[in-house]
């Protein structure tokens, strides 16, 4: 089975967080953006060389890393 995280999702996709990977401070400070399971992240724009990622999610928006996109993994 293929999992697919958020690095991954091309502009104007709208996705449904299943999971969040990573442990201790990298994973709270994720969860503290909004970012927890079933959370609705509608991808913004992806900049470039495709760092950061714009996602608008709870209502604002948010620039993630790659890095800490592909610990998000989305449905």
């Amino acid at each position: 089975m293929h999992v697919r995280t958020l690095k991954s999702a091309k502009v104007g996709e709208t996705l449904k967080v299943v999971k969040l990977h990573g442990q201790g401070a990298v994973k709270r400070r994720i969860m503290d953006m909004g970012l927890t399971k079933g959370a609705s992240v509608y991808v913004r724009r992806v900049a470039p060389l495709a760092d950061p990622i714009e996602v608008t999610v709870r209502g604002y928006e948010l620039s993630l890393r790659k890095a800490d996109a592909d610990l998000i993994e989305v449905e």
